[in-house]
């Protein structure tokens, strides 16, 4: 986009919470199960059927407010939005409007080495809508669409911020920030492929250096990191170009097409007043004291800065390391369980962003699920610092534990992989490679260092990786220079 202009981006969050039942019944929130199945008469809105709040809502939505430094307003209470669309079976949805659950907090984000403060307007309480099933591969190509009711009242957060963001990237960085905070609440699992996170981009553009904002319009329901980042800067785009063209952009709402990678226009957007927001009748205002708030805050876990600073500051990791392993509180707690287990933390963060990790993405599984439990590494690492094993022989031990789920002891043991470190054992096998790789030899004492890699490398071979390195060397230096 041209210099000319200036982007700006408030983002809505809604993250579904992990509540066992939904926001007003007792319907499942499980994920999936066959269409229209876990509904009942109060999600389904029909006549007679009485709401009841689920009180865990409440308890999670305090959670998540101290977690980003909001203000909980201790009176709240639920109204109706009222607008129609095919997967709102009440044709309304029970929200809250001028006394939300929480206000006034803000999340520091990092884009490119800055610390940037977004502000968050508001967070508050709704239940979700169902799921319109579309024929085609976007609304905008189907001939026909179906509604699925299931995720009807499932308890939803949405979570408002300023409109303080500048760029796609920053609001990737944002939404992935937030995410993770969410889920080390552990109120949402944040998946985003099955829509528990989705993301409401309001975008507009003006001219760089006035204060009055352009009209914007909303993206709905962007549903992956990248689509976020690449929906908001091509709407960006397409806005100043309609304006150099000596357009107007209109408010509406648009949807994101991954596969064209542009936005599509959906429907003109709704202002406030056609919400038509009036106080909740079948609900009473929500009172929350000033214990339950500070219990809730007493109870809140390590979060993903501090845990950042305690690992730059205890463990001596790198910032780009403590961010990369804080990112998941589950790759976060395995490092911490690793250290506790006795190993060093830097070594341990090593192996964790090396081999290990390669093995977790590989298999589509998470450090809580790695087949190298923490124990069983914190051992390895043990064996390595002994000298018992060597690391390159670690690195075959470590797929062994990921195959076999047995400690390195046992398997260094069963297939006789302890470290040779007897000088008398390698001097032999150096001997023998110096006899039999005259040339880099020759080219060793003629001046070319690097030859004696050559030469490690064939008495590493011959002792199958378990000759001590250091050994090695120091015996090849001694008779190559003899």
């Amino acid at each position: 986009m041209s210099s000319k202009y200036e982007t700006v981006i408030g983002l809505e969050v809604h993250t579904e919470l992990k509540t066992n039942s939904k926001i007003f019944c007792g319907c499942t929130t499980e994920f999936g199960g066959s269409q229209n199945t876990h509904v009942c008469p109060v999600c389904l809105g029909l006549p007679g059927a009485m709401p009841v709040l689920n009180k865990k809502v409440v308890e999670y939505a305090i959670k998540v407010g101290l977690a980003l430094n909001c203000e909980i307003l201790q009176f709240n209470k639920f109204d109706r939005k009222n607008y129609y669309y095919p997967d709102l079976p009440k044709n309304y949805q029970t929200s809250q409007y001028d006394l939300p659950i929480c206000l006034n907090g803000y999340l520091d984000i990092e884009v490119e080495g800055e610390t940037k403060r977004i502000g968050i307007t508001r967070i508050h309480m709704e239940e979700d809508a169902g799921k319109l099933v579309h024929s085609g591969s976007t609304i905008s190509d189907s001939n026909s669409s179906n509604v699925d009711y299931n995720r009807t009242g499932v308890p939803l957060l949405e979570i408002v911020s300023e409109p303080d963001l500048r760029s796609g990237a920053e609001a990737k960085a944002y939404v992935e920030k937030l995410r993770s905070i969410l889920q080390y609440l552990d109120v949402s699992d944040g998946r985003m492929e099955e829509g528990s996170l989705r993301c409401d981009a309001n975008v507009s553009v003006r001219l760089r250096g006035t204060e009055k904002f352009g009209t914007r319009t909303e993206t709905k329901n962007v549903n992956s990191l990248t689509g976020i980042q690449k929906a908001i800067e091509y709407e960006a785009l397409r806005q100043a170009q309609v304006l150099e063209d000596g357009g107007t952009v209109y408010q509406e709402t648009r949807t994101w097409d991954d596969a064209q990678g542009i936005t599509l226009a959906m429907r003109k957007k709704d202002a406030e007043d056609d919400y038509r927001y009036f106080p909740e009748p079948d609900l009473v205002p929500i009172v929350i004291s000033e214990e339950e708030i500070d219990e809730a805050r007493k109870n809140l876990p390590e979060l993903p800065d501090a845990k950042i600073a305690r690992f730059i500051s205890d463990y001596g990791l790198s910032v780009t390391d403590s961010t990369i392993l804080t990112a998941s509180r589950k790759t976060a707690d395995y490092l911490d369980a690793t250290v506790k287990a006795g190993a060093d933390a830097k070594t341990v963060s090593n192996w964790m962003l090396g081999d290990l990790s390669k093995m977790i993405n590989e298999n589509g599984l998470t450090f809580a699920e790695s087949k190298v439990s923490p124990e069983n590494l914190a051992g390895m690492i043990s064996l390595i610092e002994k000298g018992t094993i060597s690391g390159k022989i670690a690195k075959k031990v470590i797929i062994s534990m990921w195959e076999s789920g047995k400690d390195a002891e046992t398997i260094v043991k069963e297939e006789g992989l302890v470290q040779i470190t007897d000088t008398g054992a390698i001097e032999e096998i150096v001997k023998q490679v110096i006899a039999n790789n005259p040339q880099p030899v020759a080219d060793f004492k003629g001046g070319n260092g690097k030859a004696i890699g050559f030469l490690v490398g064939q008495v590493m071979k011959e002792s199958k990786g378990r000759a001590n390195p250091g050994m090695v060397n120091e015996l090849l230096q001694k008779f190559l220079n003899d």
